[in-house]
């Protein structure tokens, strides 16, 4: 499948519609196929096994988790969805399932990572492929496909693969040139020149409506489906997307040394970083230089700048002292109502209407060049930056095999850019697609802006009710009411452990399956450092919210689609003054990074039957403890297959004809390291609506390094 030119490569997003699902399998199939191979293309532009495994980007892991990342991304999901009876290899597809978190711009961490070596990697992709092409011939298809279909979650990892082939070659774009090598399949743009001079154009305004049709003919991702209808007030709005030589003006008149530009996040985020220019801008000997995917080049003036959130905010602010006008980013709607000038869409249009899909070059091209309605660039070239910052719309629902794609990013922290670039491709390029970062990331991102007569930016604040059912249930467990007459569960399981362990060191503590974090907060009374880890985005960016922001906001059914607001606050809760004390870590208990390490205490509540090898997480856990430590295990013993295979079931099992239970299987794996000095049931209620609760006895068993 080997394409020796881009327009070999399939950029089009499939329909999920057809006449003939014969067609529409081998469809899918060769994009399946394509999208793997262009993958595969990208990463044959490095030229050194070691580039590989540097980190050039130090919030992102290095390119060896992104080339095995996508592949895992197929097994894990149809696993999940039970498409498939077995893995392929469960030690890489749990190293390579969860990226960087990034929920701090500064959170740097240099801790090794025992990556597999590139042919292991390489040949894990291919059995992928073969896996994933058996797959598609035998799998159940009618048309339309929908989001219960199994070619749903084949199309989700497809596109997952092509978000992942743009920010690969952003990290690609910050290794050093002599790890990469020219490649005929990436050929850029030669076109550069002068800067055009911008201007600003009026657009009228309008009424508009955000959202994605649910019975929309192409794949899309949970953020973009629901609806919101918004009045857009008219508005100027810049002929062109801000090229290196307008940018050039604000850093030449000092724009990165003012910090009255700059957001107070922007100003921490220069503070940190000593920037003075944008990312990918070089000075040599005087004159600036850009890097491209593969080259560095003289500053292509006529081309669009690539910044992230923060400075392209502070350029607006710039711009709007030096106009005398209030100048800003566009928000979504805003820039929506230039999208629908485009009647046009990936992928009915004959040819694509901006540097976008793959379809002109591997780089960016002068700013000048795709015009619609005397604006250019509606689309393509570079993302754009909004104001908005990312939420659902009315009616967003999240899709039960990839539960945290949007929601860790409904924060007030990621705001949307939209528009797609030069290497937006599938999904990426459709009307529709919306994709957010935080203020601080760098992707093939610049940015427009408009002049409006109104100084207030008109963003409505992200909705930070957790109204997802699971999560929202989670919420009220940790932090809401007691309900007849049973103490609150995280609280009461720490107040027992202190109990059986009145002696134990109060340094650190580890809350593995931390949840929505309460159990953390109480740990966090007691020692000086807790770690709270969770599996689940979904869960765990509550903890950090309250950690951040002292409070969190969910709503809990009541009775059919009536619902209760509630609110919990670390004040009132007493935990405002151990907040710091606590790290909240996106994590899998089997490939826990090697940093966490030194406990004196391991907490896992209401886990060991949630995970797919108990038996070898159990067989581990002491290496992270220190001298004398302790580990705690809370379970009701609920074993299930749909979580762990019953061969792999701890207890609950016969075993020669006799009773086996899980305290018979705890002590047969832990009984070398461990020696169990503590046991007792502790109850819990968990709502479900006002009049509908499960009430539920977990054993707590207490065990310390031998």
């Amino acid at each position: 499948m080997f394409m020796h030119t881009l327009a070999d490569a399939v950029t089009r997003t499939p329909l999920l519609t057809g006449t003939s699902p014969a067609h529409k399998r081998e469809e899918i199939r060769r994009y399946f196929h394509q999208t793997f191979s262009l993958y595969e293309a990208l990463f044959d532009c490095i030229a050194t096994e070691a580039a590989y495994y540097s980190r050039p980007e130090p919030l992102r892991h290095p390119l060896i988790f992104y080339f095995g990342h996508t592949a895992v991304f197929f097994i894990n999901k149809l696993v999940l969805g039970k498409y498939l009876p077995e893995r392929i290899d469960e030690r890489l597809e749990s190293m390579f399932a969860i990226g960087v978190d990034e929920m701090s711009w500064d959170d740097l961490n240099d801790a090794h990572y025992d990556w597999p070596g590139l042919a292991q990697t390489r040949e894990y992709r291919r059995r992928v492929r073969d896996t994933v092409d058996r797959f598609i011939s035998d799998m159940p298809l009618s048309l339309p496909i929908t989001q219960d279909s199994a070619a749903w979650i084949v199309l989700m990892g497809i596109e997952h693969e092509r978000i992942h082939l743009e920010t690969s070659s952003v990290i690609m774009r910050m290794l050093p040139l002599e790890q990469l090598r020219p490649h005929p399949l990436w050929t850029p743009c030669t076109e550069t020149g002068p800067a055009p001079q911008n201007a600003l154009l009026p657009v009228a305004g309008d009424t508009i409506t955000l959202g994605k049709p649910a019975g929309a003919a192409t794949y899309g991702w949970d953020n973009e489906y629901g609806s919101k209808t918004v009045e857009v007030q008219p508005c100027r709005v810049s002929k062109y997307l801000v090229s290196n030589g307008e940018f050039l003006e604000f850093v030449q008149d000092g724009g990165y040394q003012k910090p009255e530009y700059w957001t107070e996040e922007g100003r921490r985020w220069l503070g940190f970083t000593q920037a003075g220019m944008p990312r990918f801008w070089r000075q040599h000997h005087g004159e600036y230089r850009q890097r491209n995917l593969l080259e560095e080049v003289p500053l292509p003036l006529n081309w669009p700048v690539e910044v992230n959130y923060l400075e392209a905010k502070a350029f607006c602010n710039w711009k709007a002292v030096q106009t005398g006008r209030h100048i800003r980013l566009p928000t979504e709607a805003e820039w929506t109502l230039l999208r629908n000038r485009i009647d046009a869409d990936q992928p009915d249009w004959p040819r694509a209407p901006g540097n976008l899909n793959l379809e002109y070059f591997a780089s960016s091209c002068p700013v000048n060049r795709f015009e619609t309605g005397g604006i250019y660039d509606i689309v393509g070239n570079v993302w754009q930056w909004t104001e908005t910052p990312i939420d659902g719309f009315p009616g967003f629902e999240v899709h039960p095999l990839y539960d945290d794609f949007s929601t860790p990013t409904f924060d007030n922290r990621h705001n949307l850019f939209k528009g797609g670039s030069w290497i937006s491709t599938g999904n990426e390029a459709t009307r529709y697609s919306r994709y957010a970062f935080r203020r601080h990331f760098f992707q093939h991102a610049g940015f427009r802006y408009i002049e409006s007569d109104n100084p207030e930016v008109p963003v409505e604040p992200v909705n930070t009710y957790e109204t997802d059912e699971l999560v929202a249930q989670y919420l009220e467990f940790h932090y809401g009411d007691a309900y007849f007459g049973v103490p609150n569960y995280p609280v009461a399981c720490v107040n027992a452990l202190l109990g059986h362990l009145p002696h134990v060191s109060k340094g650190r503590a580890l809350d593995l399956g931390c949840s929505v974090g309460r159990a953390s907060f109480e740990l966090a009374r007691h020692f000086d450092r807790v770690d709270g880890i969770d599996f689940s985005a979904r869960f765990i960016q509550h903890g950090f919210q309250l950690k951040e922001s002292g409070q969190t906001r969910f709503a809990i059914p009541t009775e059919g689609e009536l619902v209760e607001f509630k609110e919990a606050s670390l004040e009132q809760m007493g935990y405002a003054g151990v907040a710091d004390r606590i790290e909240f870590v996106q994590g899998d208990a089997h490939n826990l990074k090697p940093r966490f390490t030194g406990y004196d205490l391991i907490f896992c509540g209401n886990l060991i039957d949630r995970l797919y090898d108990p038996a070898a997480f159990l067989s581990k856990v002491h290496q992270r403890l220190n001298r004398s430590g302790c580990l705690v295990l809370t379970s009701p013993y609920t074993w299930l297959e749909e979580y762990t295979p019953k061969a792999r079931w701890l207890g609950g099992i016969k075993v020669n004809g006799e009773n086996f239970t899980t305290l018979d299987g705890l002590k047969a794996v832990l009984g070398e390291h461990f020696e169990l000095v503590g046991r007792q049931d502790i109850p819990f209620v968990i709502r479900e609506t006002r009049r509908k609760f499960q009430h539920t006895l977990a054993e707590m068993t207490v065990w310390k390094l031998k």
